[in-house]
């Protein structure tokens, strides 16, 4: 069970760990220009399209976990229609993004106080930054379909060429061209079009002998997509509610001044670097978990989910260890602006306790995601949400940003805490 975990998890990590190392080295870059306005208007961009994109993750998760069960009853025809399907909706979803990316951007930058500076900065970015819409959106839905047909050699080889090429486009456009922000934006957009390239290719090549179950009758039948929209309809509902707490969290920390924008912005880096690591076994864990349960195999079902727990248990230790010798290090690394490393002194602590409190969230999410068990998830992540608004509104007046910290860390806890619960009562109407 080990070699299946890690045949999944580990391309899936290698590819998920360039995205993280890509956001450092943007980071990097616009930490290093000639203002710590940069950092600021670029986590500000960043949550805006973290606010749309995410909304549409259901295209990735839902399309792995439904494709993972068609994988493993030998389905051909139905693996095919997910996919058209996917596609589809990604088309209609960016679509919809460019005809409303004027309104999208004012109504952000409406409910998010910060300077005037930034503002314009970020607006610069995003408006260079939407076009690629399409491109991300398609490449969620061919993504989660590579990983639930138990292929994650793909995703990763596409992952790594799509951030190399968008870290040497970026490289190339601040430092020789100098168009500081605005080229790390249309670093990013040429480099989401050519990975969705890349999808279609290496789906006509590596998958050609099921180019000829392609057909237009996959949307003929309407209650064939009663139940992919429904399960995508509660992982949509779930995605808000992440979204909510990530957008909140830049928005108060806006509030707080510049200075703590920019550090929150910085220490938010590691919980994105132990996030991606987490989900190369949360995706191992949506792809296994569908074959099993679609070849009815609750015995290896259990066996899956008592393994994925050895290894979050590991990681866990490791990156506990790794941020309470080497922190300072990493953020020194991404800015040089005293200022800003000074303060981040004074929250540090907090991200000693990301790994702890967020590792089991990822995983039961990959279970659940594979089990279908899409209402389950989306419960879960409510009562999560208002753990988050409860605790910052309560400690706020008194501790300011750790409050904002507290509120964090215990999110992520009650999120892995509910759905352990949830599933005790799954796992016997399942048979584990």
């Amino acid at each position: 069970m080990n070699k299946n975990i890690l045949r999944l998890a580990l391309p899936n990590i290698i590819s998920n760990i360039t995205v993280p190392l890509l956001g450092m080295i943007d980071m990097f870059i616009v930490g290093h220009l000639s203002s710590e306005l940069y950092i600021g208007a670029i986590a500000i961009a960043v949550m805006i399209f973290n606010l749309m994109y995410w909304s549409f993750s259901f295209l990735r998760m839902g399309t792995s976990g439904f494709t993972a069960q068609a994988y493993g009853a030998r389905d051909s025809q139905e693996a095919v229609n997910i996919l058209l399907r996917s596609l589809l909706v990604a088309a209609l979803g960016s679509l919809a993004i460019l005809f409303l990316q004027y309104f999208i951007l004012q109504t952000a930058l409406y409910f998010i106080q910060s300077s005037p500076e930034v503002m314009r900065l970020a607006s610069d970015y995003f408006y260079i930054y939407v076009w690629a819409a399409p491109a991300v959106l398609g490449t969620y839905a061919f993504m989660g379909w590579f990983i639930g047909m138990q292929d994650a050699k793909t995703p990763m080889y596409i992952s790594i060429a799509v951030n190399i090429i968008n870290i040497l486009l970026s490289i190339f456009l601040v430092f020789v061209l100098r168009w500081e922000l605005k080229g790390v934006a249309l670093a990013s957009t040429l480099a989401q079009w050519s990975g969705f390239l890349l999808c279609n290719v290496s789906w006509i090549v590596k998958y050609k002998r099921l180019r000829s179950l392609i057909s237009a009758r996959f949307i003929k039948n309407i209650r064939e997509l009663v139940p992919f929209f429904k399960v995508n309809s509660d992982i949509f509902i779930r995605t808000l509610c992440l979204i909510t707490v990530s957008t909140f969290f830049t928005s108060a920390s806006a509030k707080f001044g510049d200075i703590t924008l920019a550090v929150n912005s910085l220490m938010m880096q590691l919980f994105i670097l132990f996030s991606y690591m987490m989900d190369g076994f949360a995706y191992a864990a949506e792809a296994l978990t569908g074959r099993f349960i679609g070849e009815q195999n609750n015995k290896a079902l259990k066996q899956l989910i008592n393994r994925l727990f050895g290894w979050g248990f590991g990681l866990t230790s490791f990156f506990t260890l790794l941020y309470f010798l080497f922190s300072d290090s990493i953020l020194g690394l991404l800015t040089d602006k005293q200022s800003v490393l000074d303060m981040a002194n004074l929250y540090i602590n907090w991200v000693l306790l990301i790994p702890v409190a967020g590792f089991s969230a990822f995983l039961w999410d990959g279970i659940f995601i594979g089990m279908m068990a899409s209402k389950q998830m989306r419960n879960s992540m409510f009562v999560a949400m208002i753990s988050f608004f409860v605790i910052y509104y309560f400690t706020n007046n008194m501790l300011a940003n750790d409050g904002l910290w507290l509120a964090f860390i215990t999110y992520l806890g009650m999120r892995g805490i509910i759905q352990a619960l949830i599933f005790r009562k799954i796992k016997y109407k399942i048979g584990l």
